[in-house]
């Protein structure tokens, strides 16, 4: 068994406790002369604790030098011996208070030094002991004792005190080994625990689902790696948080039948995410409940590809079934056109039949462009993607557009800034600045008192981040949900088509386009394109066009989700 002694210690203790001893011996010894007549010299006593001090911060400082702790034991308790001896001398010999100093060296002793050395400083405490009683009965040095005892007397002490000393030596190297076996045990016992721990601790942070728990009034005690990357903070920032106030939804109750719920989240750069959350008690054997686990699992891509199936479906539908219609109507709506514009030529039509031709005329030329815009939304489109730069197709459309707010004095601001001079991608350029197009129109729609539109263009990974903000009204969540579904028009006379288009183009670009939004804040959408990589190969559509059915890209839903997942 691997010995856990730690012999400096306990050497820099043993100058501690001897200063203490000594402090309190020379104040008490001072004490009992000042109140009473002594018939030893003072001064001789006090000259010997101060030999006794300087020597204790003698070793004091020799322990940062000399690295044989043993020896250097075996060296103090050996001037302990003798000085104590020389203390029992002056004040009294065998009337001496001073003798049960001896005990506590050889205590020391036992601690500080193996069982048969601790008995030879026992022996040897009773010679110094016996000496000093000698010398003084034969007055071979001055004895300051009170009394005479008898040779018989004198030699009664002596061996009482040799069974003394023997026996506490005896004892207490019993002890002390007690003592070291206990410790020795106690710190296997420890590593072993502590490795447990460590084993413990390993699983819970390399499980791929996060867990958190919780103490019984809720505040987090625990955070694991993957529960860290699901909330976006470090365990730092979430130790001591009540773990309901990191959701929007309430969390599901331990004590409920049902016990896990989904739950949605805000992490710290703005995006929601949907995570299921299970709880259960944490229960102890005999103690109950201590507190409470989360397991959280994170369903942002699953719900997201639940609903891009669903939309996906929906639009199939509508798509096959509109676009069969749609030329049905378009046959009969020219002949009402036709229609009426032959009756407006009549020359005694009255003003209210003229208005009311007009109203319809209006109105067959907005259905007519209704579905000139569908049309354009379910039939294929020709792509031509080269290497383009979307720095000038922003400074284009932002230039275009700063000279239609200037001439219809709308009174909206616009700003740029972009971290890149140039913007590389594999584009149809036309198409592309057709997105930026309508990105623009409808933030200056959405901004009918004026305002700021500021577009930003930056690096984000291996992507183009653009980004056009508004300060105009926003919308709701719901809305922001179907912003890019077809006929989901938020402005009046709108056909509800222009953002399923733009939807349509970035994804033949392979690119992502999503909106975030808050009611009373403006409305920001984002354009994400992969930068141009001259050894990635080229698009398949790059010169003979791609058509792209409304049912075929992934669900436009996708952009809600994108708007979900982002902020």
């Amino acid at each position: 068994m691997q010995s856990t002694f730690d012999e400096r210690n306990w050497l820099a203790w043993l100058v501690k406790v001897r200063i203490l001893i000594l402090t309190f011996l020379l104040a008490l010894q001072l004490a009992v002369a000042h109140l009473a007549p002594s018939i030893f010299p003072i001064h001789l006593f006090v000259s010997t604790i101060l030999l006794w001090f300087a020597l204790s911060l003698f070793y004091a400082m020799l322990l940062s030098f000399w690295q044989e702790h043993r020896l250097q034991a075996s060296v103090q308790l050996l001037t302990d011996l003798v000085l104590v001896s020389v203390v029992v001398d002056q004040t009294g010999g065998w009337d001496s208070s001073f003798n049960f100093l001896y005990p506590l060296v050889i205590i020391v002793a036992s601690i500080l030094l193996p069982r048969m050395w601790a008995q030879l400083m026992a022996a040897l405490a009773f010679i110094l002991y016996g000496t000093v009683l000698e010398l003084n009965y034969y007055g071979v040095v001055k004895s300051y004792c009170t009394t005479h005892p008898g040779l018989k007397a004198l030699q009664a002490i002596i061996f009482v005190n040799l069974f003394a000393y023997l026996a506490v030596a005896y004892l207490a190297g019993l002890l002390v080994s007690k003592l070291r076996e206990a410790r020795v045990e106690l710190k296997d016992a420890s590593g072993a625990l502590e490795n447990l721990q460590a084993l413990h601790e390993n699983i819970i942070q390399s499980i791929s689902n996060g867990l958190i728990t919780t103490g019984l009034d809720g505040r987090i005690t625990l955070v694991n790696n993957a529960a860290q990357k699901l909330l976006e903070s470090p365990s730092s920032q979430l130790l001591g948080l009540p773990v309901g106030k990191l959701f929007i939804d309430p969390l599901p109750n331990a004590e409920a039948q049902l016990n896990h719920a989904e739950v949605r989240l805000d992490t710290a750069s703005n995006f929601r995410k949907t995570l299921r959350v299970r709880v259960a008690a944490m229960n102890v054997p005999e103690r109950g409940a201590l507190g409470y686990v989360y397991a959280l699992d994170d369903l942002t891509e699953i719900r997201r590809l639940e609903r891009e199936v669903r939309v996906q479906d929906r639009l199939a539908a509508v798509g096959r079934l509109a676009a069969a219609i749609a030329h049905e109507i378009r046959n009969p709506l020219t002949s009402i056109a036709g229609s009426v514009s032959m009756l407006s030529g009549i020359p005694d039509m009255s003003e209210e039949h003229r208005q009311l031709l007009d109203i319809v005329t209006r109105e067959s030329q907005r259905l007519n462009g209704i579905i000139s815009d569908f049309l354009a939304y379910s039939r294929g489109k020709q792509y031509r993607f080269e290497k383009t730069d979307l720095v000038p197709l922003l400074e284009d459309t932002l230039t275009l557009m700063r000279h239609r707010m200037t001439a219809e004095n709308t009174g909206i601001a616009i700003e740029n800034q972009f971290a890149a001079k140039e913007a590389w991608t594999l584009a149809d350029a036309d198409r592309i600045k057709q997105v930026f197009w309508n990105f623009g129109s409808n933030a200056v729609r959405a901004m009918k008192d004026g305002g700021t539109l500021r577009v930003e263009l930056e690096p984000h990974g291996e992507d183009w981040e653009i980004s056009f903000a508004d300060t105009g009204t926003g919308m709701t969540p719901q809305q922001t949900e179907k912003i890019f579904e077809p006929f989901q028009s938020n402005f009046e006379g709108g056909t509800g088509l222009g953002l399923a288009v733009v939807y349509q183009i970035v994804q033949a670009h392979e690119g992502k386009v999503w909106a975030r939004s808050r009611l009373g804040q403006g409305t920001t959408f984002l354009l994400r394109l992969r930068q141009f990589d001259a050894e990635r190969q080229p698009l398949q559509a790059a010169s003979t066009g791609t058509a792209m059915n409304p049912a075929r890209p992934a669900a436009l839903a996708t952009a809600a989700a994108e708007g979900r997942r982002h902020g």
